[in-house]
């Protein structure tokens, strides 16, 4: 029911678009009015989040750490599972943010008669990610080209190398059949694996069902139906978003729209989706702090300030009461006036 209703409400999405590059004058609000909202959405959601991230005390040193810890000079420490040094953390973060290291240690349980128990390695889920998020960046870096003019240098080498193996005309992308293979596993786990399934929201399936979609519909629009868009006038659009100065002079199409819209809702979604991780991995309190507790103490910032108050001090303050109740005191009270 949950993916059933992902797939519904793209497709009314698709729908929605589609009406509107139908009805006169609509045209300027799909390709102008809400891409220019959906970048504010984007923009405005991301600048939040990670104030608030930023924001958030940590009141433990929680650094997630697989790994001999620095400590004695004979004993060896392993640098990269507990860094101590910032250096060691950059390294590590770099690591986990350009390779995903640690999800390339990903186990799957399997029960056997006995009953038993045993995890063994899995790295389909690793590969498919890996193949799924640089297709996505590849994607998202080959289409700066119709927002930039002159084209740089580097975005027409990744455009080329990316259409390398020239198959067809026009060329085909490996990113193009990387980001569909992708997010159809990412799709296919949450459905056959029982126990990813138990747990999968809507919210984690309508993110993967809308990816799916602007891909598919990209492909349309520059493998099937190229005759039904302009590419010049797109890029003029585009040149004319960036600069504040949009304009629309010719029939764009409806797969366009379909496409930019799909676009806008995921650019929107974004920042308050679980696609958040891309900036939520560098806010991670267990991947950014250095595993040196034994070195500096990590203070709570939600603690008051308290001032030490040693037992010498307490005992000043309550020995009579203490003496009162019967409890040993380590100086006796004072004589009393009347007792001289």
């Amino acid at each position: 029911m949950k993916y059933a209703l992902s797939f519904l409400a793209v497709i009314a999405l698709v729908v929605i678009a589609w009406l509107g590059s139908q009805i006169p004058g609509f045209q300027y609000i799909f390709g102008v009015f809400f891409p220019y909202v959906a970048i504010m959405l984007f923009v405005g959601g991301f600048v939040y989040r990670i104030v608030q991230w930023a924001k958030t005390p940590v009141p433990f040193s929680i650094q997630t750490t697989c790994g001999q810890g620095k400590s004695l000079d004979f004993i060896k420490h392993n640098k990269l599972e507990a860094p101590h040094t910032t250096t060691q953390v950059v390294a590590r973060m770099a690591l986990e943010i350009l390779t995903f290291r640690s999800l390339f240690r990903n186990t799957h349980a399997e029960m056997h008669d006995g009953p038993k128990i045993t995890y063994e390695s899995s790295k389909w889920l690793w590969l498919f990610a890996i193949v799924f998020h640089y297709s996505f960046l590849l994607i998202v870096l080959r289409h700066m080209r119709f927002f930039l003019e002159p084209v740089p240098v580097l975005i027409s080498a990744l455009d080329w190398i990316d259409g390398f193996y020239s198959i067809g005309n026009p060329t085909w992308y490996i990113t193009d059949a990387g980001i569909v293979a992708g997010v159809a596993f990412l799709f296919a786990r949450r459905i056959y694996n029982s126990k990813v399934r138990y747990i999968s929201l809507l919210n984690d399936y309508f993110p993967l069902v809308l990816l799916f979609a602007i891909a598919i519909s990209g492909i349309l629009m520059r493998y099937f139906l190229r005759t039904d868009v302009d590419i010049t006038a797109i890029k003029q659009l585009a040149v004319g978003i960036v600069t504040l100065q949009p304009t629309i002079q010719v029939e764009l199409g409806a797969i366009f729209y379909i496409h930019l819209f799909l676009v806008c809702v995921l650019a929107a979604y974004f920042p308050w989706s679980k696609l958040m991780h891309m900036g939520g991995v560098f806010m991670s309190p267990t991947r950014n702090m250095k595993n040196n507790s034994r070195e500096v103490r990590h203070i709570n910032p939600w603690n008051p300030r308290i001032l030490p108050h040693s037992y010498a001090g307490y005992e000043d303050e309550f020995r009579e009461y203490m003496v009162e109740a019967g409890l040993p005191v380590e100086k006796e009270l004072p004589p009393k006036k009347d007792e001289e």
